[in-house]
């Protein structure tokens, strides 16, 4: 594909910072086989009927750079955290890993930084809880391990991630859990509660910044790309060829947005596949020519027939959506600016709280 469909950006923060929705993914990533961190010694056997019967780093697809052992990454105010703790932000970030198997290459990098950084902050904000002495009812201790342990689809499951991340200690769990409801205690206290905007502050903003409503005509579309090596051999171009076809075939018997998106990620070779091969919103002048055009002559839920940016890469699109230009109505984006708002108050006061946090924090990376 043109280099111009072939970027790919992320998003290495969390909008919620929670740390029991971590701890619940990691519960649920476990009970469907992946074992977040579990070495191939401890992990003997399936975790559930139709999961791998055993674990390994390579198998879950961590890079051979990065297979958590339990070694410490970084300390804060002497409080060790590990690499297997890492690796649960790492697919709060990026959870498409299991389906994956592992982080692309090219985003791991930034992923594991992101990770680093929400793993820091938390472990302040869970210190800075038990600063203020706060503390956890029983009876939601209670209701958050039971919906922690519904997770899983058995009780061997249950014992074998008890085992695997807390030695089997069920206490050391309790603990773990107590720690995740803290820190969303006073995430909600001091960033959610405070994050609140009231319907007259929407408006505002919306009649004082027009230009952002503003909207140039765009698509939203997902690809299949078939990208034959450079300076492909004549064979090679024929083989690209043939795959473009089967390509197309199947695009073409696919009926929706998932089944479109479960074989790019099966046989796309551009970067989106990743993401099920969507390309969200692109505005049209950003597009290459041939793809904004193939595209303007779609209706949505339609699959093109093969689109070549040169004489030999082929590309699949499927329109999802075409949006006009235009200036947008406040009646319909209001929610959406609200949510905004929201979010723009959020990570403010989530900047500010980590600012103020680390400032005398001793922080101290393996």
């Amino acid at each position: 594909m043109n280099r111009q469909l072939r970027q790919l950006t992320i998003n290495v923060g969390r909008t919620t910072e929670g740390s029991l929705s971590v701890l619940l993914a990691m519960a649920g990533i476990f009970a469907l086989g992946v074992g977040l961190g579990v070495s191939a010694a401890r992990a003997q056997g399936p975790v559930a009927a139709h999961t791998p019967t055993d674990y390994t780093p390579q198998a879950f697809g961590a890079t051979t750079t990065f297979q958590p052992v339990g070694r410490a990454v970084v300390k804060v105010n002497g409080v060790a955290l590990t690499d297997r703790d890492l690796l649960r932000e790492m697919i709060a970030i990026f959870p498409y890993a299991r389906q994956h198997n592992g982080f692309p290459k090219a985003m791991e990098a930034d992923i594991r930084s992101g990770a680093l950084r929400m793993l820091i902050f938390e472990e302040l904000v869970y210190q800075e809880a038990k600063h203020r002495n706060m503390a956890i009812p029983p009876a939601q201790l209670a209701q958050a391990a039971a919906e922690f342990r519904q997770q899983f689809h058995s009780s061997q499951g249950y014992q074998e991630f008890l085992k695997a991340e807390f030695d089997g200690s069920q206490a050391a769990l309790q603990v773990k859990i107590e720690r995740s409801l803290l820190i969303d205690r006073l995430l909600k206290k001091e960033i959610a509660d405070k994050s609140a905007v009231t319907p007259a502050e929407v408006k505002a903003w919306y009649d004082q910044h027009p230009d952002r409503f503003r909207v140039a005509e765009s698509f939203s579309f997902q690809s299949i790309s078939v990208l034959p090596p450079h300076n492909a051999t004549a064979a090679q171009l024929a083989e690209a060829r043939r795959r473009a076809a089967l390509a197309l075939s199947q695009a073409q018997a696919t009926s929706s947005y998932q089944q479109f998106g479960l074989l790019a990620e099966k046989i796309s070779e551009d970067d989106f596949r990743v993401m099920m091969g969507d390309h969200k919103a692109a505005d049209r002048s950003k597009l290459p020519a041939v793809v904004a055009t193939a595209l303007a002559a779609m209706q949505p839920g339609q699959v093109s027939e093969l689109v070549q940016f040169d004489v030999n890469s082929y590309t699949i699109l499927r329109l999802n959506a075409h949006t006009p230009a235009g200036m947008q109505k406040f009646e319909a984006v209001r929610d959406t600016l609200r949510d905004k708002l929201i979010r723009d108050r959020n990570e403010q006061l989530r900047s500010a709280l980590a600012t103020r946090l680390s400032k005398n924090a001793r922080i101290e990376k393996a």
